[in-house]
């Protein structure tokens, strides 16, 4: 991925999100073809996938019968 537009986020997380977070990027990695997986990249990924849900479900709540 390109830097270009990015910004760093520092941010503290318990222990226990570490390790998970660190599992799912060892998931990617042994799952995808993509090369060298990121902790940014998965996190990225998560973040697109959830938005994409929550705008779904924004407009199923916004349907008028």
């Amino acid at each position: 991925m390109s830097d270009q537009g990015r910004m760093q986020l520092n941010v503290r997380v318990d222990k226990e999100t570490s390790e998970k977070l660190d599992e799912i990027v060892e998931y990617y990695q042994q799952n995808t073809k993509i090369g060298r997986v990121y902790k940014g990249d998965v996190l990225t990924d998560i973040i697109h996938k959830s938005y994409e849900v929550m705008e779904k479900q924004k407009r199923i709540q916004n349907r008028k019968y």
